[in-house]
């Protein structure tokens, strides 16, 4: 086994290039937690039975094969070319176009604005304004047609939002309350809640292949919810599993620093599937990288590091691979020009086969994945900045927007319904 030393001096000689590599070594070296299982590769999938209503899985094996680059649906023709970000401190949201990499205008929301959310049907994009620490949280509709807002509608505590894969509800992430609430999709009338006392900070989610069940991460337990749609019930929580070692405050992909673990719990993020269903890929900002979660069984088979301040997931448009953003903190509130940084991990591998650095530092959030798969959008959080990365060359492109941009959308994207949050589309 390496020492230490050993390892960082080769971080040293391996570069920005041989880091993802060497940070498996570290991991695989001191882990408590589980190593990724990848000794008996699955049987594929020959057909989905899913939930009534909800469309049916064209690919079993590729769960992402409909939002590939070029597979728009009819639904959103006539809808602009734009990426909406809403900014947490200023209020209100920056409508970018995306050929130019500028910012046309700007306009206000609600108190607090999260996340943009498109609808099921993507005829609407919701912005949530979950009024943090307040009782006035709403949501804000756009026309994804003229790229305006058309009305607020007054809903409690909206930190974010999804909908039930027959899209007969919304799900909106009453992360304060511990609860999420199940509204109409159109008018957002409460139609019934599901409490999860177990799952504090509750915040993102992915849903089953299926469309039978969701799991929800738990920010603020380091646990995830797994939350049975058809019961509309809680079946369990999840206590994600910490590393030996995690990267210092302020390391860098050029300077890796790594330092003994002594976080009891991790703040688990966003989360996405894989491919084929089996596994959800999770982020954990205290963790530095990415649980995986056997769907199914509900338990964790491995663990894969990517950098400083793991947050967003994306799949790239061929579904091979998973785009990584490394806030470049544990800390909720950090500061500008930090480390930070994207990794990408190979989806059958389960391994990072590339990292690329934000020039100059910054602070990689949430986004999504341009239509023709050309760029990854990701907020930068304590930069008042956007990135836009080319996802061949890892070529960053920064925009100026509002205080504290969060959970930005890249609309229209290809699919045929969107599950939620920033883009979640099938």
């Amino acid at each position: 086994m390496k020492t230490k030393q050993a390892l960082l001096t080769a971080l040293g000689l391996a570069g920005v290039a041989g880091l993802a590599a060497t940070l498996l070594a570290i991991r695989t070296a001191g882990a408590a937690g589980p190593e990724t299982d990848l000794a008996a590769p699955p049987a594929p999938r020959h057909q989905v039975l899913t939930v009534p209503g909800m469309p049916p899985v064209v690919d079993p094996n590729n769960l992402y094969s409909e939002t590939a680059a070029g597979h728009m649906s009819e639904a959103v023709r006539g809808h602009l070319n734009r990426v909406y970000v809403p900014n947490l401190r200023s209020n209100d949201i920056y409508v970018i176009d995306p050929d130019e990499a500028k910012v046309l205008y700007k306009f206000k929301v609600g108190r607090s604005p999260q996340h943009v959310v498109p609808a099921w049907d993507l005829q609407t994009l919701w912005v949530a304004n979950n009024a943090e620490g307040r009782t006035d949280g709403s949501l804000t509709a756009i026309d994804p047609k003229t790229a305006k807002p058309l009305h607020t509608v007054a809903v409690d505590d909206p930190y974010n939002m999804y909908f039930t894969p027959d899209g007969k509800s919304a799900i909106v992430v009453a992360e304060a309350k511990k609860r999420l609430d199940f509204r109409d999709p159109h008018t957002m009338q409460l139609q019934y809640s599901i409490n999860t006392p177990g799952c504090g900070g509750i915040n993102h989610a992915d849903f089953s292949i299926d469309g039978r069940y969701a799991i929800f991460t738990c920010e603020f337990s380091g646990q995830i919810a797994k939350i049975d749609l058809v019961e509309r019930r809680v079946i369990g929580y999840l206590k994600l599993r910490m590393p030996a070692q995690r990267m210092k405050e302020g390391s860098s992909p050029t300077d890796p620093q790594f330092e003994i673990c002594t976080a009891t719990k991790g703040m688990p993020q966003d989360i996405r599937s894989s491919p084929d269903g089996r596994r959800f890929f999770i982020a954990d900002m205290d963790a530095d990288g990415v649980h995986v979660v056997d769907g199914e069984s509900f338990r964790e088979v491995g663990f894969i590091v990517t950098g400083l301040g793991t947050h967003g997931l994306y799949p790239s448009r061929d579904g091979k691979r998973l785009y990584v953003a490394n806030r470049s903190t544990h800390k909720i509130h950090g500061k500008p020009r930090g480390p930070g940084s994207v990794s990408v991990i190979d989806f059958a591998s389960e391994k990072v086969v590339a990292h690329w650095p934000i020039p100059g530092g910054g602070s990689p959030d949430m986004g999504n994945v341009s239509a023709d798969g050309r760029f990854l959008w990701l907020s930068g959080r304590y930069d008042d900045e956007v990135y836009r990365i080319n996802t061949e060359s890892g070529v960053v492109t920064k925009i100026k927007v509002g205080q504290e941009p969060h959970g930005l959308t890249v609309w229209p994207q290809p699919g045929r319904y969107s599950l939620g949050h920033t883009g979640n589309l099938r």
